[in-house]
């Protein structure tokens, strides 16, 4: 394994990135933003803008979802939503960077960014986000559940402030096709065993891709001697021999992948894939609901359910922020609190249009909004919130960053 570098975030964001943070944390300030407390001036304000939200765009449903979105802004509020589909987060953070590096401090071309974990991280700390405090003031951020989701506050371990507005929520399944396994493994060590059985059964996206590097976290949780450790940054002192298990698994494991674990799918829609053509028996995604969306989208048989650990699986919370130097600020305000509403949260939770989970407390709801969730047929595949166990909190950033670079070192030129 290679040193492990003393800023993680750093690795996602290109070889200039350590010159050019230093310079924006000393220069950085915040545009004169609009204010949500002047709810009314942020809709004025609005009339017109063009929202350039920046997504991942390697899923058809969340692309068709984020269009109908916009739809509802233009007809209602004036505002057109250009979705800027992206692979990797990171190189939008790349680009607000570079952006202040060049005294672009105005004007951006980053209204919105679908963003969490080290990437909101690597933004705060070189303040590149739209300040001050600016989620908790939407309209609708009374409408979400911060009590019995605290996920929605904190990113990776790190605080929010305010700074980014929640607007789903993840936890780790596993899927299977009941056609083929009857009974799947219910802990990461009976998957062990399975795959040992059943050599080529199993495989996972290939890091730094966010569904492998959860797969990675998971591991990493269930084996770690002190998992109290991932709360805190990680200590490149003791990296090495923290992560020593997590990779003394993957040693063991890698020879019984799909492919001898010489080579692994790009993504997460490639693993369903193989999960639906029978080349593997047990894949997973990080949405409750997905296994009954793909389901509802003719994408897997319907066969198809969904299982967890018994020890639980990683869960966390995916947000939106505004870079400090978007153009269209009002607009994005706009757009971010439409995507925490009753209607839009409901539409976004239907397996049969994206499936993912609502961060609003249903039970607070009025009525008739209660009955948008209430009425909602959540697939076949979708555990109940009974069933779906403990959520394992999500590790620091800095581990994420750190496996990945440990795991490419170790697996990446083969």
């Amino acid at each position: 394994m290679t040193e492990l570098p003393r800023h993680l975030p750093r690795r996602l964001l290109g070889p200039a990135f350590a010159a050019t943070l230093a310079l924006a944390s000393m220069n950085a300030h915040a545009q004169t933003a609009p204010s949500p407390s002047d709810w009314d001036g942020v809709l004025e304000a609005a009339r017109g803008q063009t929202v350039y939200f920046h997504a991942w765009g390697g899923e058809p449903r969340i692309n068709d979802f984020i269009a109908w979105a916009g739809e509802k802004l233009e007809q209602r509020h004036g505002v057109t939503v250009e979705q800027v589909k992206v692979d990797d987060t990171a190189n939008v953070v790349s680009r607000i960077v570079a952006e202040k590096a060049a005294g672009k401090d105005t004007g951006g071309a980053v209204d919105l960014v679908w963003i969490n974990g080290e990437n909101f991280a690597a933004l705060k700390d070189a303040g590149l986000l739209m300040s001050p405090d600016w989620a908790t003031r939407l309209p609708n951020w009374k409408l979400v559940d911060t009590r019995n989701k605290p996920a929605v506050l904190t990113d990776f371990t790190e605080p929010t402030e305010g700074l980014e507005s929640p607007w789903g929520m993840a936890k780790l399944v596993f899927m299977h096709d009941t056609a083929r396994v009857a009974e799947p493994p219910r802990s990461l060590a009976d998957l062990a065993s399975y795959v040992s059985d059943h050599p080529g059964s199993f495989t996972y996206p290939q890091p730094p891709n966010f569904h492998g590097s959860t797969f990675l976290k998971q591991v990493l949780a269930d084996t770690i001697d002190d998992p109290d450790k991932l709360k805190r940054p990680v200590d490149p002192a003791t990296f090495e021999d923290d992560v020593a298990p997590l990779f003394a698994f993957l040693d063991k494991l890698h020879p019984n992948l799909w492919r001898q674990g010489r080579a692994f799918p790009q993504n997460q829609p490639a693993m369903r894939q193989l999960l639906a053509d029978g080349e593997v028996d047990i894949a997973f995604t990080f949405n409750p609901s997905g296994a009954s969306a793909a389901i509802a989208a003719g994408e897997l048989p319907d066969t198809v359910r969904t299982f967890v650990f018994e020890g639980g699986t990683i869960g966390n919370a995916h947000f939106v922020a505004i870079p400090y130097n978007a153009n269209a600020k009002a607009g994005a305000l706009v757009l971010a609190n439409f995507l925490i509403s009753p209607e839009a949260q409901a539409r976004k939770q239907d397996p049969q249009v994206w499936g993912d989970p609502t961060v609003l407390d249903v039970a607070s709801l009025s009525e008739d909004e209660r009955a948008r969730f209430e009425t909602l047929d959540l697939g076949p595949a979708t555990l109940s919130p009974e069933d779906l166990g403990p959520v394992i909190d999500e590790p620091h950033a800095s581990w994420m960053t750190g496996i990945e670079r440990a795991w490419v070192a170790r697996y990446g030129t083969r």
